[in-house]
């Protein structure tokens, strides 16, 4: 009987050798005789335990963690076909309490399948969604996302259903549906890892949406430093074409949906929804003035509905099993479930996929398994380079988005960033003002020029120049930005900068590395 085995083709384990493990494995059995057939899966999430090997058994998966291609003599020695007893085997991956213990939606089949299988995709509850949508009006579609409580998963939490609705209701000769997969931020890679390991949910969420709104063809603007990523977006688009899933006539439905990837252009800007417009329309990446809204006139001036990776890729599920069994996730207004991905300084890194609620706390160390150095955990980052950071004091922040506001910091697209106690926040504050410096498109002023004042201002504290008098400036220059940038990269900079201040005051209060050297 053939043995199927699972290694992980993301980039996450292809970083750390999985093409090798892969190779070895073929070679090992062909010299045994042994019947196997090798798949490339995507990721659990359990990052640290990458290349993760799974053999199927008939008792289920068994894992073998952080295996090399010199373990797999070994392994094959000690009855790893059967699933048998090594150093490096973890158990059954589905009774893993890293996997036990969420709530898995969205990434539901990531890991699990073939990720360019269109029938491993259907065995597994794939098109579904589309299924269900297509027997539907547009109207109804819309509403149904509506009643969900999906929020935009970027970060500015804005109700899908509610967009949609705008661009169905919008008078145009050509619609578009955008997903925006320019994922920058530190410490996030749920898109990445999503597109590598099932990336037909992305397209049938894509396809439902275009069902809903009226729109015939689709954008998927990926980041430029994700070309694993790319290159399977574009292959599963093509066989999504070849089965009938996308074109014309969809799954014969009448309907006409069809879509391409597009690689982005390195700009971190580019990940602000009219800087992204530009880009795709060819033009350098700048952020556009609004109103008016890409809802209305978009790309090519055309109504558009823009939307990440995630919030397109959480409606196959929403449409597949109802509205109200995925509002029965969460917390007040933010319904349904967060890919939270945690990393930094912590001993287990990964994707967590958790109904909204869970705290900070609970995911850097009961997930995270605390930090990786061993010292105290000093801060957590959420939300990205622009997001706050948050002390000991409020690391049991319910994680959603009013809980975040009320704290002054923002979920942003659900990425955890740990320190211990050996960082420096004004450091880590003077880096916020840099980045925004560098990565700013110029076409506003707080922006450009705010952020370049907020290093030099920075810098005075941290050197005991006038620090009172500089603080006061640097609060000023960090209202102006947020007050008058035409966009979140100016306009959130600030966020980690005051939080600093608030949270970490004696970082500034010497000269950058005294308070490290004095302890």
């Amino acid at each position: 009987m053939t043995v199927r085995i699972f290694v992980p083709i993301d980039s996450s384990a292809l970083a750390v050798g999985a093409e090798a493990v892969a190779r070895a494995i073929a070679n090992e059995a062909s010299m045994r005789g042994a019947d196997v057939a090798i798949i490339r899966n995507g990721s659990r999430g359990m990052v640290w335990l990458e290349p993760l090997v799974e053999v199927e058994t008939p008792e289920g998966r068994v894992g073998y963690g952080r295996v090399s291609a010199r373990d797999v003599p070994a392994l094959f020695e000690a009855g790893f076909l059967q699933g048998g007893e090594h150093a490096a085997r973890v158990g059954k991956v589905d009774d893993l309490d890293w996997m036990h213990a969420q709530q898995r939606l969205t990434f539901a089949r990531c890991g699990v399948i073939d990720p360019l299988s269109l029938s491993h995709y259907r065995a597994h509850g794939g098109y579904e969604g589309l299924t269900r949508a297509l027997a539907m009006t547009s109207s109804a579609v819309v509403e149904e996302v509506v009643a969900s409580g999906l929020r935009g998963r970027g970060g500015a939490g804005f109700p899908t259903g509610i967009k949609w609705r705008t661009v169905a209701a919008a008078q145009s000769d050509r619609k578009y549906i955008v997903c925006n997969a320019d994922e920058g931020d530190s410490g996030t890679f749920a898109d990445r890892m999503l597109m590598e390991g099932d990336p037909f949910t992305l397209i049938e969420g894509m396809t439902i949406a275009g069902i809903a709104t009226g729109a015939t063809k689709g954008f998927v603007y990926i980041r430029s430093e994700y070309p694993h990523a790319f290159r399977t977006m574009r292959r599963a688009i093509e066989i999504a074409r070849a089965g009938g899933w996308l074109g014309a006539d969809v799954a014969g439905s009448g309907c006409a949906f069809d879509m391409e990837a597009r690689l982005g252009a390195g700009a971190y800007i580019c990940g602000e929804e009219t800087s992204l417009l530009e880009s795709l329309e060819g033009r350098r990446g700048q952020v556009r003035a609004k109103p008016p809204l890409p809802a209305i006139h978009g790309l090519f001036g055309k109504p558009t509905a823009i939307n990440n990776v995630l919030s397109l890729a959480s409606v196959p599920w929403i449409m597949a099993h109802g509205a109200p069994a995925y509002a029965a996730f969460g917390m007040g207004r933010s319904r349904g479930t967060q890919p939270f991905q945690i990393a930094g300084n912590v001993k287990r890194g990964g994707l967590v996929e958790l109904a909204f609620g869970v705290t900070i706390r609970q995911l850097v160390e009961d997930f995270g398994g605390g930090t990786a150095s061993g010292r105290k955990l000093r801060a957590v980052q959420v939300g990205g380079p622009l997001g706050a950071y948050f002390p000991d004091a409020l690391l049991d922040t319910p994680l959603d988005y009013e809980a975040m506001l009320a704290v002054k910091g923002m979920l942003g697209h659900g990425g955890l960033v740990a320190f211990d106690d050996s960082v420096d926040l004004a450091k880590q504050a003077r880096f916020a003002m840099q980045f925004c410096a560098i990565e700013s498109c110029g076409k506003c002023t707080p922006c450009r020029i705010g952020s370049t004042r907020g290093v030099e201002v920075i810098d005075k504290i941290i050197a005991g120049v006038a620090p009172e008098q500089n603080t006061t400036l640097l609060h000023d220059l960090c209202e102006t930005m947020t007050d008058g940038s035409l966009c979140a990269l100016g306009g959130l900079t600030p966020m980690p900068v005051l939080s600093a201040l608030t949270h970490f005051p004696q970082d500034f209060e010497r000269p950058a590395g005294a308070r490290h050297a004095a302890e």
